[in-house]
């Protein structure tokens, strides 16, 4: 199930306390069960920078290479433009974070290509004409839908946003004094006004969500430790089960424990 985006400012939803619970003075050192759940690698809303074309996926945000910084953005109606960015840090683009719907892209591959759709605001996909303008009206997938991403070679977290024509999307001066940059899609060549960041939901990166789900299997209670063994633990063969699941011999380090548990009842 997709979740809503939220966003910085956002008020978090309070919690139910459960009736049932135990006070923690009510209970003992065994019975004090840290949360086991992977929350938090599929609820990460914070955002972070895609480093590779592999990890552009999910909800997105296009930073363009203006100054001061902003972004790809689109209307009800599929005008595409640059919006301002409010939530940056220092001006650093790296930063940047969106505050408005309308500056976040839904980015899936094509199923069967290395290819890229972006999904706006109102459902409707990236599309670039044969003369460059951009617009967002199209609720299907044609070769005008259809975008490369391309890793800039030199300039580490930095993408070329390609169409299938071979041309890149690009700012341009604006053509009105004290406007905002225009964006089209007929750059032919890459240089620094091609060159874009792109920032994401952590919970899509897929190094992120690996390693924060690997995190989460290490969270085990001590409670829940001792009932798989059957018997309390001391301290040291809490933190040898612990260890245990960090390095993938969980349940061959729990057999011994359990074997142990035999002998003992039996020797």
């Amino acid at each position: 199930m997709v979740k809503p985006l939220s966003f910085k400012g956002d008020k978090k939803p309070k919690k139910r306390k459960r009736a049932e619970e135990t006070s923690i003075d009510e209970s003992g050192p065994s019975d004090l069960a840290a949360p086991t759940t992977t929350d938090d690698a599929e609820h990460d809303d914070s955002w972070v920078s895609a480093e590779a074309a592999g990890d552009v996926q999910g909800p997105v945000m296009i930073v363009l290479p203006t100054e001061p910084p902003t972004c790809l953005a689109c209307d009800a109606n599929g005008k595409i433009f640059t919006d301002p960015i409010v939530n940056i840090i220092d001006g650093n683009p790296s930063t940047a974070e969106p505050h408005d719907v309308r500056q976040v892209w839904v980015a899936n591959k094509i199923y069967g290509t290395e290819n890229f759709r972006f999904k706006g605001r109102y459902g409707k996909y990236l599309s670039c004409d044969k003369y460059g303008i951009l617009t967002a009206t199209s609720e299907a997938i044609t070769a005008l839908e259809t975008w490369t991403v391309i890793p800039t070679h030199d300039t580490q977290g930095t993408f070329q946003i390609q169409s299938q024509r071979e041309t890149f999307l690009t700012i341009k001066e604006p053509t009105k004094v004290n406007g905002a940059p225009d964006i089209r899609g007929d750059a032919t060549e890459i240089s620094f006004d091609t060159t874009l960041r792109i920032r994401m939901q952590a919970r899509f990166k897929p190094r992120i969500k690996a390693s924060k789900e690997e995190k989460a299997k290490e969270k085990i209670s001590r409670k829940e430790l001792e009932e798989a063994v059957g018997r309390r633990l001391n301290e040291d063969e809490v933190r040898s089960l612990k260890r245990a699941r960090r390095e993938g011999d969980y349940h061959e380090r729990l057999l011994d424990l359990k074997s142990k548990n035999k002998h003992d009842k039996y020797g």
